[in-house]
């Protein structure tokens, strides 16, 4: 007769497979490529308040997701930290079949960033691929909705095809998504302003902060609409365009300015899952043979006496 004080026994969970199976998968696979950070400007320029780059800390993050992968971060400008110096050791090789992949941690494509990584992948010699941006995604969307509410411009709930506007002085009522990185970047951020959109309520538009013509053209395209209380979002990390830059160009066309998106545990997730795009699309992640695997211990798989 069965015990009825004893515990039902435990049972695994089954492993997903198929087009439906976790692209996060935290599987650690023989050979696993390094992936590395491209970070916009220099190791000053990503240096936060408490004297941390915000390359660390994204590294941290990403960790979470990918804990069985070797994650490296380097500065795409200056001598200090730099990608060449990540890249360094990672050529080809006959025990790997790729050494390395960056992830640009920007939003949107970005000439600078990019020619910085081809640089440095040529003077290195390193066995790479380049995976595109943190952005357009809908995660990024998300990441701009938490900035503009922790500054108190928009309600922190997603309330869709209902103004999340507050009839005071404080709540935004016109977002504008500002793009750093030349006209690809502003298509991108296109693309996140429709996002945002639907997420605020709001009339969300995009511009190239690094054109002042740009960002006049949209606040005036807002205001013409009847947009009172423009915020300008930048849809940036923050190392590629200084605050004091951002700042200027806010208070020309008398609107207000939210924080830069910094290091967020949501970007750190598309980091990840652009890593694994490019292992999936070459075929390098694969799951090891039975010989490779080692020998399951524990008293689930003690030997028949």
């Amino acid at each position: 007769m069965r015990n009825s004080d004893r515990l039902p026994p435990r049972e695994l969970p089954k492993r997903r497979s198929g087009r439906h199976r976790n692209p996060l998968s935290f599987d650690n696979w023989f050979g696993t490529p390094a992936l590395i950070m491209a970070v916009p400007g220099t190791a000053e320029q990503a240096r936060g308040a408490d004297g941390e780059s915000i390359g660390a800390r994204m590294a941290d993050l990403v960790r979470a997701y990918r804990p069985e992968v070797t994650i490296r971060y380097g500065h795409v400008e200056g001598d200090e930290q730099t990608l060449a110096e990540a890249l360094a050791d990672l050529g080809p090789s006959d025990e790997r079949p790729l050494g390395g992949v960056v992830v640009p941690l920007v939003t949107a494509p970005h000439r600078r960033v990019s020619a910085a990584i081809e640089d440095a992948a040529v003077r290195t010699g390193a066995d790479v691929r380049v995976t595109e941006g943190l952005g357009p995604h809908p995660m990024l969307a998300e990441v701009l909705h938490l900035r503009l509410a922790e500054a108190g411009y928009v309600r922190a709930d997603r309330m869709r095809l209902i103004s999340v506007v507050a009839r005071n002085t404080t709540m935004a009522d016109g977002v504008v998504v500002g793009a750093v990185g030349g006209e690809g970047a502003v298509g991108a951020a296109g693309v996140t302003a429709v996002l945002l959109a639907a997420r605020l309520g709001l009339t969300v538009l995009p511009a190239d902060l690094e054109n002042e013509a740009s960002v006049e053209q949209i606040v005036g395209q807002l205001r013409q609409g009847g947009c009172r209380r423009p915020v300008i979002a930048p849809s940036a990390l923050g190392p590629e365009l200084s605050v004091g830059e951002m700042e200027a160009i806010a208070a020309r066309f008398g609107a207000r300015l939210g924080a830069p998106l910094g290091a967020d545990s949501l970007l750190g997730k598309i980091a990840a899952l652009r890593y694994a795009e490019v292992l999936n699309s070459l075929g390098v992640e694969q799951p090891p043979t039975a010989e490779e695997l080692p020998a399951p211990v524990g008293s689930r798989h003690r030997p028949e006496s």
